[in-house]
């Protein structure tokens, strides 16, 4: 669900890798216009449309060697991205748009949605051979309202932080708030 710390999650999961000291990109995959999202991802080439800036730009995939990409929201990746995306797992390579050349990559995905993916394939709506190549370990993180205690224990943690960095001197919740 919206709110559960997902890209918190993956921040968490990078850092505790190999790649911690590599980039670590977080892409909000709804929130980049479908005419924009494959050169956010992927890149161009210089002049490859209209409007494209005249050096060309890196996409995130390229920012991202070496490192985690965090892809939140997948499931609005158009079908015909998905494709793009799924040559990417096989290959490993970048291809930017208006070029003919291929750039190798190494970079971990990690996705996330808060919709049921299995019914998406299911309805033609996302691909199932992406499906699976995304959903090597899956994990599944509990709204806040499934978490038990975890609140009240955040909410501590919180008021404690910014008591220490606005000097100020809150007790902590009421039993009510809690």
């Amino acid at each position: 669900e919206t709110g559960t710390g997902k890209e918190l999650f993956a921040r968490a999961i990078h850092n505790e890798s190999s790649r911690a000291a590599e980039p670590f990109i977080a892409i909000n995959c709804g929130a980049i216009p479908e005419t924009l999202i494959e050169s956010e991802l992927f890149g161009y080439e210089k002049g490859s449309f209209t409007g494209a800036l005249s050096k060309g730009k890196h996409g995130k995939f390229y920012m991202a060697d070496k490192g985690t990409i965090f892809l939140d929201e997948v499931e609005t990746m158009p079908l015909y991205l998905q494709q793009k995306l799924l040559r990417f797992i096989e290959r490993k390579e970048i291809e930017r748009i208006g070029s003919t050349e291929c750039i190798p990559i190494d970079v971990r995905i990690i996705a996330a949605t808060n919709v049921n993916l299995n019914e998406m394939v299911k309805r033609k709506e996302f691909r199932e051979d992406l499906f699976h190549r995304l959903n090597v370990v899956g994990l599944f993180v509990p709204p806040l309202r499934e978490r038990g205690n975890d609140p009240i224990v955040l909410a501590d943690y919180f008021i404690k932080k910014f008591n220490n960095k606005f000097n100020k001197n809150i007790l902590g919740l009421s039993d009510e708030a809690k």
